[in-house]
């Protein structure tokens, strides 16, 4: 694995490639796809939280508007009054990293100013492009995502990632946003409409290499996961954990999971193969 550092807000870093890094997703909404309403109170966010951070997640991801296909969208004032006071409390926490999962950029700016270290946008960039400037404006490190929502892809998965990819990179730099600032994700289960489709990116995962970046893989609990284990959302940590390993074998570099423990229990093997065959190659 390349070792990377990361830079964060914050005067923050983290350090990729050693171990794979467990990020754990903190839904504060009443309707995401598998945990919708468990954690829209701020104490019982914060309680899950720092149950994550106790299972060995290093970053939470704190969310204020449900990304499932079909979801409701809400205000930004709504979004912002959800999660603004989660970050707020979680910023006095230990030495946790928060992430923010929004595309608005103030939003972005508002929860970075809170406390948060990472904006995360699932729309990476394109679809309010002043959130690159936040970005830039506080040093926060920057998650892209891939998505086919809203626009036409093109026939090859790995072709689609690299256009799109491409152009969320190119209003990254143009904002002046460093290379360093950033990771990419190719957004499992975002407008990739069977599980065909997302067996293939996951199987071809490691083509992504071709942009040079870190990679963020967020698999966890998607329906492709059920429709090949017949299991329900709630139910789909171990078959996750499993998608993990695949990917971190692969190169992946950081994981975004509802189930910290079983993940970080499945990428500590991964870790320790892939640390004996870099010791065999050595020698």
């Amino acid at each position: 694995m390349t070792a990377r550092r990361w830079q964060l807000a914050h005067g923050r870093h983290l350090d990729l490639g050693g171990k794979a890094v467990v990020v754990g997703i903190l839904n504060v909404t009443p309707d995401s796809f598998s945990d919708g309403g468990q954690f829209d109170a701020p104490e019982k966010a914060l309680a899950q939280a720092r149950r994550m951070i106790g299972e060995g997640a290093l970053v939470v991801d704190v969310g204020g508007e449900s990304t499932r296909p079909g979801a409701a969208a809400v205000s930004a004032s709504q979004e912002q009054a959800r999660i603004l006071p989660v970050i707020e409390a979680l910023a006095g926490v230990n030495e946790v990293l928060i992430s923010v999962d929004t595309y608005r950029a103030d939003t972005a700016r508002l929860a970075v100013a809170a406390g948060a270290h990472i904006v995360n946008d699932v729309w990476g960039l394109q679809r309010e492009p002043d959130i690159a400037r936040v970005a830039a404006d506080t040093g926060a490190g920057l998650v892209i995502m891939h998505t086919g929502r809203d626009r036409q892809k093109l026939p090859d998965a790995i072709a689609d990632q690299l256009a799109f990819l491409r152009r969320s990179l190119e209003i990254a730099r143009q904002t002046g946003i460093a290379d360093d600032h950033i990771v990419l994700d190719p957004g499992f289960g975002f407008a990739k409409e069977t599980a065909e489709e997302n067996l293939d990116l996951m199987a071809r995962f490691s083509e992504l290499h071709a942009l040079g970046l870190p990679l963020m893989a967020g698999t966890s609990r998607k329906r492709f996961i059920g429709t090949v284990t017949g299991r329900d959302a709630a139910d789909r940590g171990v078959g996750t954990a499993a998608t993990s390993v695949i990917l971190r074998l692969q190169g992946a570099d950081l994981f975004r999971v509802h189930d910290v423990a079983f993940n970080v229990d499945a990428l500590a093997l991964a870790d320790a193969m892939l640390a004996r065959q870099t010791d065999r190659a050595r020698n």
